[in-house]
């Protein structure tokens, strides 16, 4: 059975064979849906929860 992921930027699903995985230095791994999530949070820093297209936009 093949493991959906989640994307570590807006939390919807990763079929399998798509996205983007980026290993951190301190080897944390993130999974990314598209270059869009990948870009706002490495690049602009940008918080999921103030971002309007995510999931977690407006979760405390």
């Amino acid at each position: 059975m093949v493991k959906v992921r989640n994307c570590s930027f807006c939390g919807y699903n990763i079929p399998a064979g798509r996205g983007i995985m980026y290993i951190k230095n301190d080897g944390n791994i993130l999974n990314f849906c598209s270059n869009k999530c990948r870009k706002a949070m490495l690049k602009y820093k940008k918080n999921p929860r103030k971002t309007r297209w995510t999931k977690f936009y407006g979760k405390q």
